[in-house]
């Protein structure tokens, strides 16, 4: 909330428009569980990590249609949303950590590759892209 304040006496146009979404997702996120306490930090950043997905996702679209205008206006929104979000993992520590996690699950081959996906996806979600660990995953496998 105090960004956001913080966003308007700025007149910060670009700011306040993407925190605002933040406020939204965690809104909506509050009401459709029910639950009336505060979220939980790991549930907020898988949120703020998925609208910075979408905006990306956008970016890469108007970039296509060359609306430069547009293209913009969705990278800076992302480039807030990237403030509040973890350092991403370096590709030489998440490669160590799904070592360690299928060492743990005793995984030893791609048939154990669903098991070894939900653990990383729970202790690695918030530090990096589902399609990163995915393919790291399927690289260590096989």
């Amino acid at each position: 909330m105090a960004d956001i304040k913080s966003a308007m006496l700025a007149k910060d146009k670009v700011r306040l428009e993407a925190l605002r979404a933040i406020k939204s997702v965690i809104l909506l996120e509050k009401t459709k569980t029910g639950n009336k306490e505060d979220l939980n930090d790991d549930l907020i950043l898988k949120l703020i990590g998925k609208l910075n997905k979408q905006r990306l996702d956008a970016y890469e679209i108007y970039k296509e249609q060359n609306r430069a205008d547009l293209a913009e206006e969705e990278l800076a929104q992302s480039n807030v949303y990237k403030e509040y979000l973890p350092k991403p993992i370096s590709t030489e520590e998440l490669k160590e950590e799904i070592n360690q996690i299928i060492i743990s699950t005793g995984a030893s081959g791609m048939k154990d590759m669903g098991r070894v996906m939900g653990v990383s996806m729970k202790k690695l979600g918030s530090k990096a892209d589902g399609a990163v660990i995915s393919a790291m995953v399927k690289q260590l496998l096989s």
